[in-house]
């Protein structure tokens, strides 16, 4: 299990939603929404750490296909 990110939720993964390589290190995400979030700024979720899931517009997990 890894952290989001973005969000900072447990990601297995052998399961993630989405993946993405950033200066040789793949991250992984639990939606596709926090793979877009980090694209359009990686430093910010490097530097600063998860954001949380209020801070983008997820609404909570519902609708992500967990589970």
């Amino acid at each position: 299990m890894v952290r989001d990110p973005v969000c900072g939720m447990m990601v297995d993964e052998n399961n993630a939603a989405a993946t993405y390589e950033y200066k040789g290190t793949t991250y992984y995400f639990c939606a596709p929404g926090c793979k877009a979030a980090f694209e359009k700024d990686p430093e910010k979720y490097l530097t600063e750490g998860p954001q949380g899931h209020m801070g983008h517009g997820h609404g909570g997990h519902e609708g992500h296909g967990h589970g």
